[in-house]
């Protein structure tokens, strides 16, 4: 089966220091672009991520310090990693989650505008959860009858998660070929970040989705308390849930403001005899 597009795909899979969408940084990147005649292109690439790779991590993936000390950041890497995926869909294994959210950090870390919510995104691992509820392995073994080598190496990965959507697509005949479909189908909620802090509601206004303002307009709620803004900021909330904040704050600082209107003080109403007096005591 071929995928029908109406824009290139990367497939697309993160090796990390951790899972702390804000804190922790990309070790191992790796891409496959599928373009919309059906010609592949990959990307592989260890990254420097700056920091140490925890011991338990580094057990999971098997990348160690000593593999990346002379890799390049990602800051050097952003650009072409950017040029790579302009104007392409995205797709993951649970990337709607973690990866999508977590390369948005490290893009705005590097100081690189990449519009990410410019583009459909299909999470086969939702997909797979709503249809047979298992693990990328055993997903893997599912739809594609193979084991999957090499679990845990970003590049493995990655081409399973592309031929398990091809499997996907071929076993259940309600799924359309069609990315703008499935990523509706592979979302839980209308996402305004990544990390679902924020979502739209029916009327496609952005609502918090946690805390003591949960299901309440995110305009609202800064304009009747901005403190809460500087609550977040401050917060351990990822970069691109700050930056869908900043973009609220600007809307409403843009809006015409009311004029308001000062009633002029009333004036005193003399008693016609008063003034008659007063006319008279000038004659």
């Amino acid at each position: 089966m071929k995928l029908q597009l109406k824009n290139p795909i990367v497939f697309f899979d993160l090796e990390t220091t951790g899972i702390n969408i804000s804190k922790d940084r990309i070790v191992e990147i790796a891409i496959l672009k599928i373009d919309t005649d059906g010609k592949e292109e990959s990307f592989c690439r260890k990254v420097n991520p700056e920091m140490p790779i925890p011991k338990v991590t580094s057990e999971i993936h098997g990348i160690y310090d000593e593999d990346v000390k002379d890799e390049p950041t990602f800051k050097m890497l952003a650009n072409e990693i950017a040029e790579l995926m302009q104007g392409c869909d995205m797709a993951g294994f649970n990337s709607n989650k973690f990866d999508v959210p977590l390369l948005a950090e490290e893009f705005i870390r590097a100081g690189v505008d990449f519009k990410m919510k410019e583009r459909q995104f299909v999470d086969v691992q939702t997909i797979f959860h709503k249809m047979e509820k298992r693990t990328l392995g055993a997903a893997y073994k599912f739809y594609c009858d193979k084991d999957l080598e090499n679990a845990h190496s970003a590049e493995a990965d990655t081409r399973a998660t592309y031929e398990v959507l091809l499997s996907q697509l071929e076993r259940y005949p309600e799924l359309e070929n069609d990315v703008d479909f499935l990523n509706t189908f592979s979302s839980f909620n209308r996402n305004a970040d990544f990390m679902g802090r924020i979502i739209y509601n029916d009327k496609d206004e952005e609502v918090f989705n946690f805390g003591k303002y949960k299901n309440q307009s995110v305009e609202a709620v800064l304009t009747k308390d901005p403190s809460y803004y500087d609550w977040m900021k401050k917060g351990d909330f990822p970069r691109y849930t700050i930056k869908v904040l900043e973009n609220v704050k600007e809307r409403i600082a843009l809006k015409p403001q009311k004029p308001s209107f000062k009633k002029k003080p009333a004036q005193k109403n003399h008693d016609i005899n008063d003034l008659v007096n007063k006319f008279n005591k000038k004659l």
